[in-house]
């Protein structure tokens, strides 16, 4: 039949397999998988953000507790001690990945 729509055959481009194409665009492994792509590409930004923000939680939870509100104090020390983890630990893969990235210029050259 000649103008017969083509027939909806399944195709292998789905939705699942483009997110999970997506979320592993830059090659990492191990926990550094947790980092968000477009996070992971700019690592050191978000790691002074991140530490920026665990100073401020963390001076917020030291201005509540010196008001005696013992569970929002806790909750801001907790929040602004995980942001500094996390900062900490951006900034370090960040200069991991660039000292790895010197050194594998520095041999490309020599050779």
């Amino acid at each position: 039949m000649i103008g017969t729509p083509p027939m909806n055959a399944p195709n292998h481009n789905t939705a699942a397999k483009r997110l999970r194409e997506w979320w592993a665009s830059p090659p990492r492994s191990g926990l550094q998988r947790l980092i968000i792509p477009w996070e992971y590409r700019h690592l050191r930004g978000f790691g002074v953000m991140r530490i920026a923000g665990g100073i401020v939680a963390a001076g917020i939870g030291a201005f509540i507790l010196s008001y005696g509100a013992y569970g929002w104090a806790a909750f801001f020390l907790v929040v602004g001690a995980a942001n500094l983890a996390v900062g900490y630990w951006e900034i370090t893969i960040a200069r991991s990945a660039a000292a790895r990235a010197w050194a594998r210029a520095r041999r490309h050259r020599r050779d």
